[in-house]
């Protein structure tokens, strides 16, 4: 039994060596020694834009030249006007394996997709190989090292302890401001907006005539403040005032005191008429425009929406109303320490079975981050180029520095927007990357939403109702099943070679256990 015993506990750690290697193997992409370009290699890209053609222009013309330097790659593109539908696509093909092999989308999104076995490739590997890596020798195009990446897009997209995607474009979020309205009503702006300015201000704005025309603009319609993505609102808010939102370990702390506090407020500001919302109201931009808005924030990728010579105006020209359109930071609650959000699309690689058709996935996915496709895509929104490279280069500053000169590509509002980010890459932040973010995320926004409705209807905000919304958003969005992780947990899920270990190891003990036993009766039984 003891020679029996010893046998059992020899195998199982052979088997538990030949699992964890095995598990190893799965996880990483072995990177081909040499690329075969004797092979011709069909590779899927999803992407999204703005319902703006320069965008897809720009897509297809980098496909085009791409395919001119490796032209045994063909890549088939589909476009999407949302990046939630690319989200429940991925989600909806990796169950039939049928992802595609380029993405754009977001770290939350990859953190989903990675709850999948083998779905989303690791990118260290792939970043670091001489050759084919960042700035590799046998790359066919200047593309940048990884050290010409801006390090805090590049870190965005580093979690579980490894770099799944590449950042794309970077934005954040810009408050436009009707600086014409604002010193019509006695106003100056600020160095730097707070959040009690805004208030002030758009309280102020309220006054009405008679026969309930506003005295600003002389219309029956003003919403001095519209935010178009609740979610960034109440993140950056609560960034901002150094409160709870979550953390690395992905453990839920949205529902605090300070969110009671934020919530209480908007409640108030909604009774006096002074906010409202893009699901409620409608796009920002379009009042604003109109003249019937006074703060409106949204990403500075919409810039080209955005001011009375908007090159994509989006409503009818007897509507418009021109002012002097100012772009600012969000609203600080300190302005001495400026906080807003990093935002913008990264691109992931999907694992297939063919290593080589995974590193013609990784040659197109570098191609993205070359000066030629970083600065055509920059400049058809308020985006900046992800990497030191472009942003230096002398076609980039060129193009900073023409600001103004026309209402399209120089479009100034769209430059203001650009340098804003440009300018502030420091006072940036990101929100914790795991399983469930995306649903924190959209109920962080609900809980205003839900506020907007409800103070709209004349329903009290008080302590009572926030205890039934925190419990009926933390069940819409299920965040009670979200587990924090303890660092075990960020492994993923353990290999079935692992599971047959420990199964064994409980069976070895458990005969162990038995032998013991019936050793210590048999000696009992034996006279002394």
């Amino acid at each position: 039994m003891k020679k029996f015993i010893a046998l059992v506990l020899c195998g199982l750690m052979l088997l538990g060596l030949s699992g964890c290697h095995g598990s190893q193997e799965k996880a990483a992409f072995v990177i081909p020694e040499e690329f075969d370009t004797s092979r011709n290699y069909e590779i899927i890209f999803w992407a999204k834009n703005d319902t703006n053609m320069a965008q897809v222009n720009i897509y297809k013309q980098a496909i085009a030249d791409f395919q001119a330097l490796y032209p045994n790659i063909t890549v088939n593109l589909r476009l999407y006007t949302d990046y939630g539908k690319i989200y429940n696509d991925v989600i909806t093909n990796i169950s039939t394996d049928t992802t595609p092999n380029v993405c754009i989308t977001y770290p939350d999104h990859i953190a989903t997709y990675l709850t999948g076995a083998d779905t989303v490739v690791p990118l260290d590997d792939l970043f670091a190989d001489p050759k084919y890596g960042l700035g590799g020798s046998e790359i066919l195009f200047d593309g940048p090292t990884q050290e010409e990446i801006i390090p805090k897009f590049l870190q965005e997209c580093r979690f579980n302890g490894h770099y799944y995607a590449i950042p794309y474009m970077r934005s954040t979020e810009a408050c436009y401001i009707n600086k014409t309205y604002v010193e019509a009503l006695g106003f100056t702006l600020p160095e730097t907006l707070t959040w009690d300015f805004v208030w002030e201000v758009c309280e102020a704005a309220m006054a009405q005539d008679s026969q309930g025309n506003y005295l600003l603009n002389g219309q029956k319609v003003l919403i001095p403040f519209i935010y178009k993505s609740t979610d960034n609102m109440m993140i950056q808010m609560l960034h901002q005032l150094d409160a709870g939102y979550s953390n690395a370990r992905g453990e839920v702390q949205l529902f605090n005191d300070t969110t009671r506090s934020l919530l209480h407020t908007i409640a108030e500001q909604v009774e006096k008429g002074t906010f409202n919302t893009f699901k409620l109201a409608g796009y920002p931009a379009n009042f604003l425009n109109a003249g019937q808005c006074i703060f409106a924030i949204d990403s500075t990728a919409g810039a080209t929406w955005m001011g009375s010579d908007a090159p994509l105006l989006d409503i009818a020209e007897e509507k418009l109303v021109p002012f002097e359109t100012a772009v600012m930071t969000i609203p600080q609650f300190d302005p001495e320490h400026p906080s807003m959000i990093s935002q913008g699309p990264s691109v992931c690689i999907f694992q297939k079975s063919d290593p080589q058709e995974v590193l013609a996935s990784w040659l197109f996915a570098q191609y993205l981050l070359t000066n030629s496709v970083q600065i055509a895509y920059s400049q058809t929104e308020g985006y900046v180029p992800v990497t030191s490279k472009a942003q230096s280069s002398a076609e980039y500053q060129d193009y900073l520095s023409r600001r103004g000169e026309d209402n399209d590509t120089y479009y100034c509002v769209k430059i203001d927007a650009a340098q804003l980010l440009l300018d502030n890459t420091d006072s940036t932040f990101v929100t914790s990357v795991f399983n469930g973010s995306t649903s924190l995320r959209n109920a962080a926004g609900q809980l205003i939403e839900d506020v907007n409705k409800s103070a709209r209807r004349g329903q009290t905000v008080d302590d009572a109702y926030l205890d039934e919304l925190f419990t009926e958003v933390s069940a819409l969005y299920r965040l009670d099943q979200i587990t924090a992780s303890d660092g075990k947990a960020e492994l993923g899920p353990l290999p079935a070679a692992s599971k047959a270990l420990l199964a064994a190891l409980a069976l070895c003990w458990l005969g162990m256990g038995i032998y013991a036993l019936a050793q210590s009766r048999k000696n009992r039984r034996q006279p002394s």
